[in-house]
C-alpha cells in the first residue's frame, strides 16, 4: 500500500491539464474500514494537502458523527477523491474531476483495502462511476432511493456549504439518510 500510495502521489499523468500542478490528494491503509469517494480537491485543499481541509469538510464530519482525528486516520477512513488533484475553476464552481484517475488508481486501491465496510458516494461524479447506469436521473433521486445500493454504498450530496439550499428543499435528507449514515459508521466504529 505505502508504494501505491507513494505513485499515486507523484503522478503526473494529467499536469498540463492542471492550472495549479500535480498535487494528488489521498489517504488509505490496508486496515481502512470506510471508504470515503468524493470528487475532487478544491483549492484550500490543494493548498494545504489535507483532504477535506475545508467547510465541506467540517460538514461532512458532522454528517458522520465523526471528530477530525477519527475522520484523519487512515486506518478507519480512507478518503479518495474521483480526481485527485485540483482541476481548477470554472464558471460556476470547481471544475468536474480528471477522468484519468479513478480507472487508473481506484481499483488498486480498493484491491488493498480488504477491511472496508461501507462506502460513501459523495456527489454525482462517484454515484456514477461506482453506480454504473443504477443511479436515478437527478442526484437527489439517487440520494433518496439510498437503501437500495446499501450495503455496500450509501450515496450523498456534496457537503458544500452550497448545498445548504438543496438540503433545506429535501428534510428526508436530515431526517433519514443522516441518522443511518450516523448508524451505520457507528456499526463500523465499534
Amino acid at each position: 500500500m505505502q508504494q501505491l500510495l507513494r505513485e499515486i502521489k507523484s503522478c503526473q499523468v494529467c499536469i498540463d491539464k492542471l492550472p495549479m500542478g500535480a498535487n494528488p490528494i489521498v489517504s488509505a491503509s490496508p486496515l481502512s474500514k470506510i471508504a470515503i469517494i468524493g470528487q475532487a480537491p478544491g483549492k484550500i485543499v490543494h493548498e494545504t494537502s489535507i483532504p477535506w481541509n475545508d467547510k465541506s469538510g467540517e460538514n461532512l464530519r458532522k454528517w458522520l458523527g465523526m471528530d477530525a482525528a477519527t475522520f484523519y486516520n487512515p486506518a478507519i477512513v480512507a478518503l479518495m477523491p474521483m480526481g485527485f488533484c485540483y482541476p481548477g475553476r470554472g464558471t460556476s464552481g470547481d471544475l468536474p474531476p480528471r477522468p484519468e484517475c479513478a480507472p487508473l488508481w481506484h481499483g488498486q486501491l480498493l484491491n488493498q483495502m480488504q477491511e472496508i465496510q461501507l462506502t460513501l458516494l459523495v456527489g454525482s461524479y462517484a454515484q456514477a462511476y461506482y453506480l454504473k447506469g443504477r443511479t436515478g436521473k437527478t442526484l437527489t433521486e439517487t440520494v433518496k432511493n439510498f437503501q437500495e445500493y446499501l450495503p455496500q454504498y450509501l450515496p450523498l450530496p456534496h457537503p458544500s456549504p452550497r448545498n445548504n439550499i438543496w438540503q433545506a428543499k429535501n428534510p428526508w435528507f436530515g431526517e433519514e439518510v443522516l441518522p443511518t449514515l450516523k448508524e451505520r459508521v457507528r456499526r463500523v466504529l465499534d
